[in-house]
Parts: structure tokens; sequence; C-alpha cells
């Protein structure tokens, strides 16, 4: 009987000097959160590009709304706004400018594509709309 008990203790005793993380377990650790961080890393410029664009809608927005504008005083004033925000991802052609009942809907949208790790790429769609009454 003395015996096993002091099996059982030796067992405890192993168990307690058993702590912490492998080198295999962080290794696969620092892969996990580096694939994220990677993909972070190469997220954040397409975002911080729409947030450009989304500041020159909204500037337009601001700048227009309920001021009676005209198509062509929204489109120069889009590209003025684009070359100061140094937008490069889409062009201000590419704003559409469309008249609806009341104004005209300043929609910027597009996609944006980043390539990833190998074949995998991240592909973005960005739909930014503003209502310019008159």
């Amino acid at each position: 009987m003395n015996r096993s008990i002091s099996q059982n203790l030796g067992g405890l005793r192993t168990a307690n000097r058993q702590r912490g993380m492998t080198t295999l377990g962080l290794i696969i650790l620092v892969c996990f959160v580096g694939v994220f961080v990677f993909a972070a890393m190469r997220l954040t410029p397409i975002y911080l590009n729409y947030l450009k664009v989304t500041g020159v809608v909204d500037g337009v927005f601001e700048e227009f709304d309920g001021q009676n504008p005209s198509r062509s005083t929204i489109r120069k004033s889009i590209s003025r706004r684009f070359g100061i925000e140094s937008v490069d991802v889409i062009g201000y052609r590419d704003v559409v400018v469309s008249q609806v009942d009341g104004g005209f809907e300043v929609a910027a949208t597009y996609d944006h594509t980043a390539p990833f790790i190998a074949n995998v790429y991240f592909t973005v769609k960005f739909d930014k709309r503003a209502l310019v009454r008159r």
C-alpha cells in the first residue's frame, strides 16, 4: 500500500514539473497570430483609401446639399477633392453622379483586390453613396 501511494505522489510531482508551452506549441501559436497580423497589414491600406473616398463623397454632400448644384459643379468638386486627398484607387470619372428625384446621387462603387499569400487574394467591395438635395 505504501508503494502505490508513493507512485501516485511521484506522478503528481512529475505533473507539477511539466508546466508551460512547448517549443512546437509556441511556433504554431506564432504562425497563427502572424497570419492574422499579415492579413491586417495587407488590408489596412485598402481601408485607408476607402476612408479617403468616403471623405470626398461626404465633403461633396456637405458642400452642395440644398445649394441647387449642377452635375458639372459636383464633378468639378469631386475631381478637385480627389487631387487634394491623393485618391488613386479609383478615378474621379468612376464616381457616378446621377440625377434622382430631388437632387443628385453621388455613388462611389468599386472593388479593391490585394494579394495575400501565394495565389490567395483579398477582394473588398466598397459602395459609398450620398444624396445631394437641390
